[in-house]
This record gives C-alpha cells, sequence and structure tokens, in this order.
C-alpha cells in the first residue's frame, strides 16, 4: 500500500538530511494540491512522537546562554546571525511538516496550508545557507539552541494550543523583531542579508495569518471565544514571557485584531509592575 501524504509529510520530518528534506516539502506541496480535497487527509495517521525532529549532526545544540552573541559590526558577526536565522527557517520547515503530520480530522486546506509554510521555509533556508556559502562558513558552523522545537513538543497534544502559539506568538515575534535587525544591517551595508530578510518577513506575515485562520477554525469548532482563548493560553503558556515592541502593521496583516493587540501590551504592562514591585 502506497504512504500516505501524511505519512511521507512523518518521513520527512525525520530526515536528518535538509537538502533531502527541503525537495521532500516541495514534492509534498505540489501533490497535495493537486489531489481531490478527500484524499489529502484521510486515512488518519497513527502519530508517533517526535521529540526531536531530523537534523544533521551540526550545529550543536546548546542551552539558549550558551549561544555566542555576535553582532553584525563584522563578517563574522553578520555569518552568525545569517545562522541564527537559518536554524530558525530550518526548524520552522520541520514545524509545517508537524503540522500536517499530526494534526488528525482537519479540512484538507489545512494540511496544504502547512506544507505551504514548509515550503517557504525551506526556500527562507536555502537562501541564507546560501549566503553562509558565499561567505565561506554553511549551516552548522555555529552552534544553535533547541528551545523552538521544545515549544512545537509542547503543543502535540492539541491543534488549538499549537495554531496559538507557535505561528501566533513564537513566529509573530520574527514580524516584530525583523524591520529593528534590517536596520542595523542597513549601518554596514549588508544588502544582501536585508533583501533576504524582506522575503522571509513578507512571506512570514501569511504564515502568521495560516495559524490565525486555523486558531479561529479550532475555536469555532469548540464553541469557544478565540480572544478570550488566546489571553488565557498566553497566561498559561507565556506568562512573563510577553515583550514589545510589537509590529502591530504586519500582525494586523495576519489577522490580529485591534483588542489582541492591546491583550498583549496590557499582559506586559503586567509583567513589568510585577517586576517592578520585587
Amino acid at each position: 500500500m502506497t504512504d500516505t501524504l501524511r505519512e511521507r509529510a512523518g518521513r520527512a520530518l525525520r530526515d536528518n538530511n535538509p537538502a533531502a528534506k527541503a525537495d521532500a516539502v516541495r514534492a509534498l506541496y505540489d501533490e497535495a494540491m493537486a489531489m481531490p480535497d478527500a484524499e489529502v487527509p484521510l486515512p488518519p495517521v497513527s502519530v508517533e512522537p517526535v521529540p526531536d525532529p531530523g537534523r544533521p549532526e551540526r550545529p550543536e545544540l546548546v542551552a539558549p546562554r550558551d549561544v555566542p552573541k555576535r553582532g553584525p559590526a563584522t563578517p563574522e558577526g553578520r555569518a552568525s546571525m545569517a545562522h541564527s536565522f537559518a536554524h530558525i527557517e530550518f526548524n520552522a520547515m520541520n514545524i509545517g511538516l508537524d503540522a500536517c503530520y499530526r494534526f488528525d480530522a482537519m479540512p484538507a486546506g489545512f494540511y496544504r496550508d502547512w506544507l505551504s509554510v514548509a515550503r517557504d521555509e525551506a526556500k527562507h533556508f536555502e537562501l541564507l545557507d546560501a549566503y553562509l556559502r558565499e561567505r565561506g562558513y554553511e549551516y552548522g558552523a555555529f552552534p544553535a539552541h533547541a528551545s523552538l522545537w521544545e515549544t512545537v513538543h509542547g503543543t502535540e497534544h492539541d491543534v488549538l494550543v499549537r495554531m496559538a502559539l507557535i505561528p501566533r506568538v513564537l513566529e509573530a515575534r520574527g514580524l516584530d523583531v525583523t524591520p529593528g535587525i534590517q536596520r542595523k544591517l542597513a549601518q554596514y551595508d549588508d544588502q544582501p542579508l536585508i533583501d533576504i530578510l524582506d522575503v522571509i518577513y513578507t512571506e512570514e506575515i501569511e504564515h502568521v495569518h495560516i495559524g490565525t485562520r486555523w486558531f479561529r477554525y479550532a475555536c469555532e469548532q469548540r464553541g469557544v471565544d478565540p480572544r478570550t482563548t488566546f489571553r488565557e493560553l498566553l497566561q498559561q503558556y507565556m506568562a512573563g514571557r510577553i515583550r514589545g515592541p510589537y509590529d502591530e502593521v504586519g500582525r494586523k496583516a495576519a489577522g490580529f485584531t485591534d483588542g489582541e493587540m492591546q491583550d498583549l501590551k496590557d499582559m506586559e504592562a503586567e509583567t513589568l509592575a510585577m517586576l517592578e514591585g520585587k
């Protein structure tokens, strides 16, 4: 029997080779787009835990505090920054695959959307890897950390929680910080990296919007209010970790409401007030 689309997504998720993983993602996306709706999610998949997705032996994974901090003032510093972005995009490719593999009983559009995310993240990774190689580096040249995947692993029990926390918190944070990073890079005339970040920023808006769409779908299916539910999940999972500044233009393009933006600011203010009171 031929493996289902979702089973092959699980196999790609476990692939250790970034180039092979990226090729598999593109093939899966093309196939999903050509399939009738009824054939995309079915039959249900026997999902196994994936505590650590497939990745190459390098980079060495260390605690976040042990990742060396390098600024953009030197070529090595900019390569280190590009490497950290490449590591995020490699993990984001795995996140797209995992969403497709892990969650049963979602509409066909859900699986197509998350394969489209994985396809974009593969492109982002390849752009950054090419940038590194043109400068004498490669993915794996610098240490990295696994905290992003740890958060993904912690949301595998519930599609609503996954959609709330990964695209609408962690990926949305990328929208917040990218313009500032680009301004710093402009001081050192690194237009190639600025251009890559332009591509990533534009496409990440759609990725966060995909998370918003399926978060609201899950809320509607369960008869719960999206704003209240999102706020409660932030308090449960992200208490003390909500920080500005916020890219309101990008976030609103990705589906955040004025009320949700105000909730983020209120939570940040509460956290700062608690810290000042200590």
